[in-house]
C-alpha cells in the first residue's frame, strides 16, 4: 500500500505539472499573435500640419515633437541686423518676409490683437496692416520664433490729401515732382500703423514702436510713422559701443524719432530743421542715455557737468560704429542744451557721411 500510494502521488504531480507547462505555451502563443496582429495593424492618421502649427503658435503650452534648430532658422539673421538686436521687421502686403535658403520654408502668421491666424503663401506677408507673431514651419516641424514680429505697412498709396485717416502726414519734397539727390531721398515705401495697444511692442531690445512717434495730434489714433530697421541696428550698435567703454546704458531716450513732413515744416520749435530732414525718412533720431528718469542727458564723461561734452560720447561711440559697419553710415550731429532741452545727439543712416554739432543739420 505505500508503494501504491507514493506512485499516485507522483502521477499527480506529473500531470499538474504538464498542464501548467500546456497553459504557458497558449498564453505565449497568444500573446505573440496580438503582438504580430498590432504591428500589422495602419498607424492612425497625422494630425494636418495647418491646424497642428496654429495651435502651436495660439497655445504656448503646447509642445511639438518635431523642431526646427536654429540652424534651419537662419534665413532670418539677417531681419535681427548686425546688432543681433532688432526684433520687428517691416513689410508691405505681399512682399516675402525675409530670403529662404530653402524652398520648403512655410511662414505662419498670428495678429496680435486678434489671434486669427493666416498662413504663409506664395502672396507672401499678410495684407491687412499690423503687428503678427511669426512661426516657421518645414514639413511637420514648427517653431514660433519669440523675438521677432512682423509689421504689415500701410502703402504710401493710402495718404490721400495729406492724411491717412484722420492723421496728417504732409507731404513729402519731391512728391509733387522733381527728382530727388538720391533714392534715399524718394518717398517712403509705406506707413507702420501705430495704435493705443501696438505702441508698446518692442521693435529692438531697448526701443518700442511708440518712441519714434511724432511728438503732435495726440488724440488721433491710429497713428502713422517711417522707421527704417538700419537706424534700429545702429542705435543698438551704439548702445554696445557704449557699454564697451565703460558706459551703463540702462534706457535711451529718443527725444525726436520720425517727424511728418507738416510736423518738421511747422510744429513746435523749428530751429535747425532741414528742408530734407533725414526724419522725414524714418532713419534719424535725437538720442540722449536718461538711465535715472530725469529727463535728460546723463553725466556720461563723469566730469561733474552735463553738456555738449556727454552728446559727443554718443557721437564717438556712432564713429566707431560706422568704422566697424560701413553700410550703416550717415548723420552725427552734437547739440548742446537749448530751448528747454539738454544735450543730445543725432543719428542716421542717410548713406553718406555727414557731421555737425550746433543747431543746423538733420
Amino acid at each position: 500500500m505505500p508503494q501504491t500510494g507514493s506512485r499516485g502521488r507522483l502521477v499527480l504531480a506529473l500531470a499538474v505539472a504538464g498542464t501548467i507547462l500546456l497553459t504557458a505555451g497558449w498564453t505565449a502563443a497568444i500573446a505573440d499573435l496580438r503582438s504580430q496582429e498590432r504591428r500589422n495593424d495602419p498607424p492612425p492618421p497625422a494630425p494636418a500640419v495647418g491646424k497642428t502649427v496654429s495651435s502651436q503658435l495660439l497655445d504656448p503650452r503646447a509642445n511639438g515633437t518635431a523642431y526646427l534648430d536654429d540652424t534651419a532658422l537662419s534665413f532670418l539673421d539677417p531681419l535681427r541686423g548686425q546688432s543681433g538686436k532688432v526684433k520687428a521687421a517691416f513689410r508691405l502686403p505681399g512682399s516675402d518676409l525675409a530670403d529662404e535658403a530653402d524652398p520648403a520654408v512655410r511662414e505662419v502668421f498670428e495678429k496680435e490683437t486678434t489671434g486669427s491666424i493666416v498662413p504663409g503663401s506664395g502672396e507672401g506677408v499678410p495684407a491687412e496692416a499690423g503687428v503678427y507673431k511669426i512661426a516657421v514651419q518645414i514639413d511637420q516641424a514648427r517653431r514660433e520664433i519669440a523675438d521677432l514680429r512682423l509689421i504689415t505697412m500701410k502703402p504710401f498709396a493710402a495718404k490721400k490729401d495729406d492724411k491717412i485717416g484722420l492723421y496728417y502726414l504732409g507731404s513729402w519734397p519731391f512728391e509733387g515732382g522733381g527728382k530727388p539727390r538720391s533714392q534715399s531721398y524718394a518717398n517712403p515705401a509705406g506707413f507702420i500703423e501705430v495704435t493705443r495697444e501696438n505702441k508698446t511692442v518692442p521693435v529692438s531690445e531697448h526701443f518700442k514702436l511708440g518712441d519714434f512717434l511724432t511728438k503732435d495730434q495726440y488724440d488721433v489714433w491710429p497713428k502713422y510713422l517711417v522707421l527704417e530697421p538700419r537706424l534700429l541696428d545702429k542705435l543698438e550698435l551704439v548702445i554696445q559701443e557704449l557699454e564697451k567703454q565703460g558706459h551703463t546704458v540702462k534706457r535711451v531716450q529718443v527725444m525726436s524719432g520720425f517727424r511728418t513732413p507738416r510736423y518738421n515744416k511747422s510744429g513746435g520749435n523749428t530751429g535747425g530743421r532741414a528742408n530734407l530732414s533725414r526724419h522725414m525718412y524714418g532713419d534719424a533720431s535725437d538720442i540722449f542715455v536718461d538711465n535715472d528718469g530725469n529727463g535728460t542727458m546723463d553725466d556720461l564723461n563723469r566730469d561733474g557737468r552735463v553738456d555738449a561734452s556727454d552728446a559727443k560720447v554718443i557721437a564717438d561711440a556712432a564713429e566707431r560704429v560706422e568704422a566697424r559697419y560701413p553700410a550703416l553710415v550717415g548723420g552725427i550731429g552734437i547739440y548742446k542744451a537749448c530751448c528747454g532741452h539738454g544735450p543730445f545727439t543725432h543719428i542716421d543712416t542717410r548713406g553718406y557721411r555727414a557731421r555737425w554739432s550746433g543747431a543746423s543739420g538733420g
